[in-house]
């Protein structure tokens, strides 16, 4: 058994893991608030954005959007995967999964050689250590990400995409739900899926008769690679606000299990102390009887 002085230094071991753990949940919970607040913000640039570009797709004639080269469809040779994780660990099962579904789209699912372009230290040191073909790594953007931050992701990827090194290009990121759940989430970024009947009809019947200034097919042109950088942004702020909701419950769960720890091992070390002390009044009892005897 340990002796009292070992497990007092546990205890006070334990105490000052769960005081760490506590401010790292402080922090996170900090940070998430603010990363909430900018997905919330942008949530509603990126639907209208989807809008705009739905009803553009409905004015412009039929056949002309498809000459854009980021909608031009072709037999998939090669495919790059946007990945996108965390520059830091503890963060529970949050890098996990998104890595776990980037292996499998590209062990599974793809169906051609996929080229990783990482965001995000975890990510791309997996895919490094397992010899996957990372062709580029955008780490340390920062908690607070703007939408320049973005723009050589996304012109990296409208570059190759148009060049023909790649044939589709898709993203992997985490869905931001609320502070308990994430969702993994894997969509398709190049070619640009134009928007369904659903959709143009649905932007037709908000009642909003938009006048374009030049021709819609001009607008759709110059739209296409901002609808890739905001795509791109938004994916990455819900990342953001994953990482940070995660983090912040994973060390929630370290404090509290800390803590039971602690009365775990205060509650063996009052035991040990209660025994040492019969123990030695045992001890001082037979002493004085043989002295008596």
């Amino acid at each position: 058994m340990p002796s009292l002085r070992d497990i007092r230094r546990r205890i006070q071991s334990v105490k000052n893991t769960a005081q760490i753990t506590r401010a790292m949940q402080m922090v996170a919970a900090s940070r998430m608030r603010r990363a909430q607040e900018a997905v919330e913000h942008s949530r509603p640039f990126s639907e209208k954005i989807r809008e705009v570009l739905a009803d553009l797709s409905y004015a412009t004639p039929a056949g002309e959007g498809a000459l854009h080269p980021l909608l031009e469809r072709r037999e998939v040779r090669n495919a790059d995967l946007v990945l996108m994780s965390s520059d830091r660990g503890l963060a529970g099962g949050f890098n996990a999964n998104v890595i776990r579904l980037g292996s499998r789209f590209i062990l599974d699912e793809a169906g051609a050689p996929v080229g990783v372009l990482s965001v995000g230290r975890k990510g791309r040191d997996y895919m490094v250590r397992y010899g996957r073909n990372v062709t580029a790594d955008f780490s340390e953007l920062g908690d607070q990400p703007q939408l320049d931050d973005v723009t050589p992701i996304a012109r990296t990827v409208i570059d190759r995409f148009t060049s023909g090194e790649v044939d589709a290009v898709y993203l992997v990121y985490t869905e931001y739900v609320n502070t308990i759940t994430q969702t993994p989430r894997r969509v398709q970024l190049l070619p640009i899926e134009p928007p369904s009947a659903e959709d143009q009809e649905e932007a037709r019947s908000r009642g909003v008769d938009y006048i374009y200034e030049p021709d819609p097919r001009q607008l759709l042109q110059a739209l296409l690679p901002r609808y890739v950088e905001v795509q791109i942004y938004q994916a990455l702020l819900e990342s953001k606000a994953s990482e940070h909701s995660a983090r912040m419950v994973a060390m929630r769960n370290a404090t509290d299990n800390a803590n039971e720890i602690v009365g775990d091992l205060s509650l063996t070390y009052n035991k040990a102390r209660q025994a040492t002390i019969t123990r030695e009044i045992i001890e001082i009892a037979g002493g004085a009887a043989a002295l008596e005897a």
